[in-house]
């Protein structure tokens, strides 16, 4: 059979969160070719949870002539990328840290464990680079990829839901800091947080008032309904409970000065807000807003500050999208190397550096 011309490489993306993981096919164009899920075994350790990451890379790979690759079809499978919680070093592709809202999981060889079982499976995608990020930072490239940033050069990406968390985007690349912890927002100190615990173990940080769990927990502290369950719907009720507009206004202002803060610092071209708070009413985007723009220093008068615009689907493509630019570096290099260099490119960038610490195998 003839194969069909190569008009696009595809890439698997996978956003892997505390409470669940999200799979796509994605093309270099940005399609969503197929979409999978399942919930994150958090509780079950760190093998479960590679477990459950591989399954869903089978289950977005199609079969046959179909087959990104197979001479049936134009495209061709370039990688897999991982947008993980958790502190994760890119170039290892392992999890330095992490909350205990996935048990076992600091420490864990991310990708080698990715690769071993998707070698172990035949799957089409076996011995193909694997690469990981931090799940705010994909979800950043994402954004900058396709959405609210796109043809930025500076970009600051707030992520506010189940945490708090941000990324620094230079010329579309995320800034991880000397020991890959760059981008946690939610570890600022913040006035409103005053003797709060957060979940870093310390006291009076941002998480523990702007985040979702921390906003439905001070509704309840201050005596709010318990037949509301969720930050979101405390935020619904803002109008016609006075005891959620209080609680809404005090974890919306505590993020916006907090990230007028931070804009002050970095002087980006727009701050992108995302997560599940972003869409949780007019109340809190608009007291976020205000008490964004109240901590501006003059000359960041007018920052534009906008919600993302991609949803679900932002952390997906920004993991593509680093299996995808992996992939675009390597072949520029190959481009640039004297032909008999080339055969060992492929062996002198698989070569890991020697570990810093030492990594488990999950």
């Amino acid at each position: 059979m003839t194969r069909s011309p190569i008009s696009h490489r595809t890439a698997v993306g996978i956003d892997l969160g505390g409470t669940k993981i999200a799979a796509g096919l994605v093309r270099d164009d940005g399609t969503v070719l197929a979409r999978a899920g399942a919930p994150t075994p958090a509780r079950e350790g760190a093998a479960a949870i590679l477990d459950a990451v591989a399954r869903l890379v089978g289950l977005v790979l199609p079969d046959g002539v179909d087959a990104p690759g197979s001479p049936g079809s134009p495209d061709v499978l370039v990688g897999v990328g991982i947008g993980s919680a958790g502190v994760i070093d890119s170039g290892r592709g392992t999890v330095v840290s992490a909350t205990d809202a996935l048990t076992g999981w600091a420490g864990t060889d991310l990708t080698g464990g990715i690769s071993a079982r998707l070698a172990a499976t035949g799957s089409p995608a076996a011995h193909l680079p694997v690469i990981a990020d931090n799940d705010v930072h994909a979800h950043a490239l994402g954004e900058h990829w396709l959405g609210a940033c796109a043809g930025t050069r500076t970009a600051l990406v707030v992520a506010a839901g189940t945490g708090v968390g941000a990324t620094l985007l230079l010329d579309g690349s995320p800034q991880h800091g000397a020991r890959h912890v760059a981008g946690h927002l939610g570890h600022l100190p913040a006035a409103e947080a005053a003797g709060l615990a957060c979940t870093c173990s310390r006291t009076g940080h941002l998480e523990a008032v702007g985040s979702g769990p921390a906003l439905h927990a001070l509704y309840l502290r201050l005596g709010g309904d318990p037949a509301h369950t969720t930050a979101r719907a405390v935020c619904e009720v803002a109008d016609v409970d006075t005891i959620a507009r209080h609680a809404v206004v005090v974890a919306a202002t505590a993020l916006g000065r907090t990230v007028g803060g931070v804009a002050n610092m970095l002087d980006p071209e727009v701050v992108v807000v995302s997560g599940g708070l972003a869409g949780a009413g007019a109340l809190w985007w608009d007291t976020m807003s205000a008490a964004l723009a109240s901590e501006l220093m003059p000359p960041l008068a007018g920052l534009p500050v906008v919600p993302a615009v991609l949803g679900g689907d932002a952390a997906v493509l920004g993991a593509a999208r680093l299996a995808l630019a992996a992939h675009s570096r390597t072949h520029r290099v190959a481009a640039s190397l004297p032909q008999d260099l080339e055969v060992g490119l492929d062996l002198v960038t698989a070569v890991p550096s020697a570990p810093s610490a030492p990594r488990r195998n999950s």
